[in-house]
């Protein structure tokens, strides 16, 4: 998929802005260059980063309620999908994003991008096990297996939320191979990026 398509789904489908999608351009530009130096991304990548990593970061903005004061954490943001992508769309200040990522050079390009993009987002560095989470939602992506990410939103969340997880092909593998006693509802959506992609979200409640 080419980046003006890309772009296109972005501002007729999501609902992103043009102002969103000119920092989505600054912030394409600053991981390519910043993964020369750093892995942040895989280099087979880079050419298609507006559709294997914008464009799928961005497709979850449909199932998160940005109106309401509520919050959403990032588990492991690495270069910042979908965190920043999210951050970027998030047009309401009592809405709160927060990144948690435990690498020290990752978070100083999260920090780097927020304040380049002048997004609102809170960072936090170290394992995401080390901190309180009160959040409404819990997205991730590229971060454990799922039965693991269930298992550490469970118990370090305090509040009931919807975990959203980007996966791809192992996505229906994976949950075949959660427990059978496994109590909460969960849904199966299709991603726009590749049929064999899937976004996962569970509503775990407290």
């Amino acid at each position: 998929m080419k980046e003006e398509e890309v772009k296109s789904i972005l501002f007729k489908k999501l609902n992103f802005t043009q102002d969103a999608i000119y920092k989505l351009d600054i912030f394409s530009r600053e991981v390519i260059e910043y993964n020369k130096k750093f892995n942040l991304i895989g280099k087979s990548t880079i050419e298609s980063i507006w559709d294997r990593h914008i464009l799928d970061s961005a497709q979850i903005v449909k199932y998160i309620d940005f109106k309401r004061g509520h919050s959403l954490a990032d588990l492991g943001s690495g270069a910042g999908f979908p965190g920043i992508v999210l951050g970027i769309f998030n047009r309401n200040n009592d809405f709160h994003v927060k990144l948690y990522e435990k690498s020290r050079v990752k978070t100083k390009f999260l920090s780097f991008l927020s304040e380049k993009l002048n997004i609102k987002v809170q960072i936090y560095e170290n394992d995401c096990r080390s901190h309180t989470i009160e959040s409404n939602y819990v997205v991730s992506r590229a971060f454990k297996k799922l039965e693991e990410q269930i298992r550490i939103s469970r118990e370090i969340v305090k509040t009931s939320h919807k975990l959203i997880v980007l996966k791809g092909k192992s996505a229906e593998e994976e949950i075949n191979k959660l427990n059978k006693n496994f109590k909460y509802v969960y849904t199966l959506e299709k991603s726009i990026t590749s049929p064999d992609s899937k976004i996962i979200i569970v509503d775990i409640v407290k």
